[in-house]
C-alpha cells in the first residue's frame, strides 16, 4: 500500500468526520469528492465512508443521548426502513442525474429561502412542523433515497432544519438517525462484495483520526453560538445542493 496515498486518504477521512462531528451531517460532502481524486476504486471509497460514517454516529450518540428527540426518531427510522426497497425500485427505473438535478435545486432554493424569507413564513412552517406526523415522509425519502443514492441524510437535514430544533436536538438526533439508516447502507455494501482488505487497512488505519475529529469537532460545536450554528446548518446545505448538482452536469 502506498504510504501517500494512505495519509491522503485519512486527511479525507478526518475533514469528513470533522464535519460530521460538528454539525451532524456533511461527511459524505467533503470526504467522497477528494478520495474521487484518489487512484483507489469508487466501491472502496464509498464503503469506507459508510464505514466512517456509522463510527462517528456510534461514538457520538453515547454522549448526547439525552437530546434525541425519541418520538420522532422512532417515526423517522420506522418510515425510512419502508423507504429502502422503494430506493431499490428507484435507481432501476430513474436515472441518478434526475435525481441529482431535482434534490439540487430543492437544497439551493431551500437554502436561500431559509435566508431571506420572512420571519412570519418561518414561524408557519415550523408550527405546522410540531406535528411529528409530517416526519414520515422525510424518514422514507431517507431510506428511499438512501439505498438507491447513499443520500440518506438530505430529508432529515431538511426535516430537522423545518422544524426549528434546537442544535443539540438537531445534532444527536440526525447522529442517533444515521446511526440506524447507515447499518443498512454498511451491510449493502457489504453484502454487494464491496468489503476487501483495502478498505480495512484504510479504515483501520483512519480511526486514530476518527477519535481526533469527533474530539475537536465536539469542541468546535460547543463555541458555536445557537444563531450562528442555524446559519452554518443553512450555507451547508446550500454547498450540499451544489454538490449534488454538479452530479447532474
Amino acid at each position: 500500500m502506498d504510504s501517500s496515498i494512505l495519509l491522503l486518504v485519512i486527511g479525507a477521512v478526518f475533514l469528513g468526520s470533522l464535519m460530521r462531528s460538528t454539525l451532524g451531517f456533511g461527511d459524505s460532502v467533503v470526504s467522497m469528492p477528494l478520495l474521487a481524486l484518489l487512484p483507489i476504486p469508487f466501491s472502496t471509497a464509498v464503503s469506507l465512508v459508510g464505514l466512517v460514517g456509522c463510527t462517528v454516529a456510534l461514538l457520538s450518540i453515547f454522549s448526547g443521548y439525552k437530546n434525541v428527540d425519541k418520538i420522532i426518531l422512532k417515526k423517522l427510522s420506522l418510515s425510512t426502513l419502508l423507504g429502502i426497497p422503494f430506493g431499490l425500485l428507484l435507481v432501476q427505473f430513474a436515472e441518478k442525474k434526475w435525481i441529482s438535478l431535482i434534490l439540487g435545486l430543492l437544497l439551493i432554493s431551500y437554502s436561500i429561502y431559509s435566508i431571506i424569507g420572512s420571519k412570519k413564513h418561518h414561524q408557519a412552517i415550523e408550527k405546522r412542523f410540531e406535528n411529528t406526523t409530517y416526519g414520515i415522509p422525510f424518514g422514507f425519502f431517507s431510506g428511499m433515497l438512501g439505498s438507491a443514492y447513499n443520500m440518506n441524510g438530505i430529508p432529515i437535514v431538511l426535516y430537522g432544519t423545518m422544524s426549528n430544533w434546537s442544535p443539540n436536538t438537531f445534532k444527536d438526533t440526525l447522529q442517533t438517525h444515521f446511526l440506524f439508516s447507515s447499518l443498512f447502507i454498511v451491510l449493502s455494501h457489504f453484502l454487494s462484495g464491496f468489503w476487501t482488505r483495502e478498505l480495512g487497512a484504510y479504515f483501520l488505519w483512519s480511526l486514530p483520526a476518527i477519535f481526533i475529529a469527533i474530539k475537536l469537532g465536539n469542541y468546535l460545536y460547543s463555541k458555536i453560538d445557537v444563531e450562528a450554528f442555524k446559519q452554518y446548518v443553512l450555507f451547508f446545505i446550500f454547498i450540499l445542493g451544489l454538490f449534488t448538482l454538479f452530479d447532474f452536469l
